[in-house]
C-alpha cells in the first residue's frame, strides 16, 4: 500500500528526509561559509582561521580553503555553532571619535561593536581609524562587506576635512596632486573647499589614513575628519554615536553614482 506523506506543515527539506531522502547543500570553502554565515568578510575569517579559533567536527581547522557543509558540519567559532540560517542585518553608524573598528578584545580601548547589543555577532564593513567619525556600514553580511571593500567596487568615499588653517587655492592643489600612502601612490577623485577652514575631499581607493596624509602633505593641521558618503549612501542628520537599521534598497546605493545633493551641511 502506497504511504502518503502531508506536507502541509512541514518544509520542503522535511519532505524529502520523511521519504529518505537526505538533502545536502552544496560545500562550500570555509572561510566562504564563515562570511555567508555572518561571522565576518571573508578576509576576516581567513584571519579567524589562522588564528586557531575555528573547529569543524570537533577538530581544529588552520586552512581556508577546507570545504564543509553547514548543513550537517558541526562548524564553530570560538566554540560557538554557527546556524545554516541567519537573518542578515544592516546598520549605519556615525562612528564617534575614539572608537577602534574591530572585533577583537582589547584592554582599555572602545569597540565599534560594542556600541550594538550583544547578542548578534556583527562586524564593520572596512575601517575609520580610531580619531575618524562618520559614516560606517555595520553588518553580519560577509559577502555583502568583501562586495563593499573590494577594489573592483571603485566605490567614491567622501570626507568633511576641518582644519585650523585657512584654506587655500595653493593647499587644494597640493592634495589634489596626490602623495605616497602606504607605498602607493594614491591621489583624491576630487577637492573641494566648502569656507575658510573647511573642505570636501573625495576619495576612492580607501587605504588607511589616506585622507590625513593627502591634507597633512598640504601643511595643514586637520582638526577633525568625518565620512559623509559612501558610493550614494549618506551619513545625513545622523547624530554622532547613534545607528540606524538599513533595508536592502539602501545598501545597493553604496554601488550608486552621487547623488545630486550629496554635500552634508554642518
Amino acid at each position: 500500500m502506497a504511504s502518503w506523506v502531508d506536507t502541509k506543515n512541514f518544509s520542503r527539506i522535511d519532505f524529502f528526509e520523511r521519504i529518505g531522502y537526505h538533502f545536502h547543500m552544496e560545500k562550500k570553502r570555509l572561510s566562504k561559509a564563515l562570511a555567508s554565515a555572518g561571522v565576518s568578510s571573508r578576509r576576516g575569517a581567513e584571519e579567524l582561521i589562522f588564528a586557531g579559533k575555528v573547529t569543524v567536527n570537533g577538530k581544529l581547522v588552520l586552512k581556508p580553503e577546507t570545504h564543509v557543509d553547514l548543513e550537517n558540519d558541526d562548524v564553530r567559532v570560538e566554540d560557538r555553532r554557527l546556524s545554516v540560517e541567519q537573518k542578515k542585518i544592516y546598520y549605519i553608524l556615525n562612528k564617534p571619535t575614539g572608537f577602534i573598528c574591530s572585533n577583537k578584545p582589547m584592554e582599555r580601548k572602545k569597540l565599534v561593536i560594542d556600541l550594538f547589543p550583544p547578542d548578534i555577532r556583527l562586524f564593520s564593513v572596512g575601517r575609520l581609524d580610531r580619531d575618524t567619525t562618520g559614516l560606517l556600514l555595520v553588518t553580519n553580511d560577509g559577502h555583502f562587506a568583501q562586495k563593499v571593500i573590494h577594489p573592483s567596487a571603485n566605490i567614491e568615499k567622501e570626507y568633511l576635512v576641518k582644519t585650523s588653517e585657512e584654506i587655500t587655492h595653493e593647499h587644494l592643489k597640493k592634495i589634489s596632486k596626490g602623495a605616497f600612502v602606504d607605498g602607493a601612490f594614491v591621489r583624491p577623485v576630487s577637492v573641494r573647499k566648502v569656507r575658510r577652514g573647511t573642505l570636501k575631499v573625495i576619495v576612492k581607493e580607501g587605504r588607511k589614513r589616506e585622507v590625513r596624509v593627502l591634507v597633512q602633505k598640504a601643511d595643514l593641521t586637520l582638526l577633525s575628519l568625518c565620512r559623509i558618503r559612501i558610493g550614494g549612501l549618506l551619513l545625513g542628520q545622523l547624530p554622532e554615536g547613534a545607528y540606524r537599521e538599513i533595508q536592502e534598497h539602501e545598501m545597493e546605493l553604496c554601488f550608486q553614482p552621487i547623488p545630486k545633493q550629496s554635500f552634508l551641511k554642518k
